[in-house]
């Protein structure tokens, strides 16, 4: 009988955040696996089909991709740029943020006309809005890697008052103006803003990405993972799916020298890197494995709210494509949508129309996102249901996605008025789906939330007390595709000279 293979790495999840750390590790000369245990590699990124039309799981648009911009460096890196097709959004408008009164707030791409379309809503008070517009800039530079600066230390990881000044707060003390406070806190969702915890720090580094170049990913986001995939294996690497890993064992030093997958195979390893939540990396690798202390932080960190998504399908050629996504609100109190009752949800929606490649005339599909607690469905959570492991929920589990899917559509019609008579099916997503799909506890949008009240308390380092265990993925620096990627950056400077791999990342300006 033949040796078992050693990997050099054996990499657990293949969302963005592994599948990058796969590619800087396998380009390196490295020998690689991923483990997935779904029947579809990307987490996020993952995409599925109805009537014929293709929906994004996690990923509606992506910021920071002009020219010279961090992402847009790092694409580059990655081969991903030229290979993908994009489409810009609307300058003058990439968000608009909405109200029930009816009034539209559309933010413009580029500081300049994002503050010109600002200054003409609220002309008499453009100097909160440039001193808005200062301050994020401000707190951008402030996060080396944001910047694709090669400096080793972290700056903002010593700056406490950087990382504790609270969005809500810091966007009041600007302006009395409750609407203006709205407008500029209006895409909160992008990080399931909570009031009374969400640091400024992650609304400006989310809200200048956007600003500084956003686009779409004609037919669904999954390209990017295929596209990474590819490379991958042209390095030598490998990517298993339906590969379920429950366990690990060790050597007598401590150091993990397997994994043990679903079914009873095992895949043995020199260094491991974790794509899962923390606190299932946690019950993965074996609780006594961590110091009591941390594994108590962890398990008690507040995850982000979760969702309920309507997929909608239109007969063609009925609604017009929109360039830009819509946040819509029925108050000026923008930070509540998740503070529900039953007759009151849903309290705010986000709505996106994919792009394909057919055409940018007519929408084929439309997607709105609203806030949705794991408490909401979890009586249906016993069993998980996904392709790679199918089961049947209850009846009275399809009579709940109908009534909140009505509730959403009946709203809809009052955004735009006749839109109820294009739609051609309907289509759902629960947090159950996120718990299933993504891997964490309770379908969480994205991992842990960061809390301005205790900034360190939610910070999660790469290394980890088991000697050849890191972590990666949008629970270390910050979540969507801009923060999963430099996480994965963060992860794998443990292994690879820094200053030399941003020099790689920066041959490309």
């Amino acid at each position: 009988m033949s040796e078992q293979e050693i990997y050099d790495f054996v990499i657990i999840g293949s969302g963005l955040g592994g599948l990058e750390c796969a590619y800087i590790l396998a380009s390196e000369g490295h020998k690689v696996i991923v483990l997935e245990k779904n029947h579809q590699i990307g987490g996020n990124l993952q995409v599925f089909s109805r009537d014929k039309c293709v929906f994004d799981t996690g990923v509606h648009y992506i910021g920071s991709l002009d020219e010279g911009e961090c992402l847009n460096q790092f694409f580059k890196y990655f081969g991903l740029l030229d290979t993908l097709k994009w489409k810009r959004m609307d300058d003058d408008c990439f968000d608009m943020i909405r109200f029930g009164d009816g009034k539209e707030y559309a933010l413009g791409q580029g500081y300049e006309r994002f503050k010109r379309n600002l200054v003409n809503d609220f002309p008499e008070e453009e100097e909160a809005i440039n001193t808005y517009c200062t301050k994020i800039q401000e707190i951008c530079l402030e996060f080396p890697l944001y910047n694709l600066e090669n400096s080793v230390s972290e700056n903002y990881l010593m700056d406490e008052e950087l990382l504790s000044l609270n969005a809500a707060d810091y966007i009041n003390s600007l302006t009395k103006n409750s609407r203006l406070r709205a407008v500029l806190a209006g895409n909160n969702p992008l990080y399931a803003g909570v009031e009374s915890k969400s640091p400024f720090y992650v609304h400006a580094l989310i809200s200048n990405s956007y600003i500084m170049g956003s686009y779409r990913l004609k037919d669904g986001g999954s390209q990017i993972a295929i596209q990474i995939s590819r490379y991958i294996r042209q390095f030598g690497g490998k990517i298993l799916k339906r590969k379920n890993v429950i366990g690990a064992n060790y050597n007598e030093d401590g150091h993990i020298s397997e994994v043990l997958i679903e079914g009873g195979e095992t895949v043995k390893g020199k260094q491991f890197i974790s794509n899962v939540h923390p606190a299932v990396s946690i019950d993965i690798f074996g609780e006594n494995r961590f110091i009591k202390a941390y594994r108590k932080r962890v398990k008690n960190l507040e995850n982000t709210i979760s969702s309920f998504i309507v997929h909608l399908v239109f007969e063609k050629n009925t609604f017009k494509q929109l360039n830009h996504n819509t946040y819509q609100y029925y108050s000026d109190n923008v930070w509540d949508g998740a503070d529900y009752s039953d007759d009151s949800w849903p309290k705010n929606f986000f709505i996106s129309t994919p792009v394909t490649s057919s055409g940018d005339e007519y929408a084929e599909s439309m997607s709105v996102m609203a806030y949705m607690k794991y408490e909401d469905v979890e009586k249906w959570g016993k069993v998980s249901n996904t392709i790679a492991n199918p089961n049947e929920r209850e009846v009275e589990y399809e009579s709940f996605k109908k009534l909140k899917s009505q509730k959403i559509i009946d709203k809809l019609e009052g955004v735009y008025p006749g839109i109820k008579s294009k739609i051609k099916s309907v289509h759902t997503s629960t947090p159950l789906t996120f718990r299933d799909y993504i891997g964490d506890n309770e379908g969480s949008l994205y991992g842990i939330l960061k809390d301005s009240n205790s900034p360190l308390k939610s910070l999660i380092n790469s290394k980890t007390k088991v000697p050849n265990l890191f972590f990666t993925g949008q629970n270390l620096i910050l979540h969507g595709i801009l923060g999963a990627t430099i996480g994965a950056f963060v992860t794998c400077f443990n292994f690879i000279d820094r200053e030399r791999l941003m020099k790689k990342v920066n041959k490309f300006k």
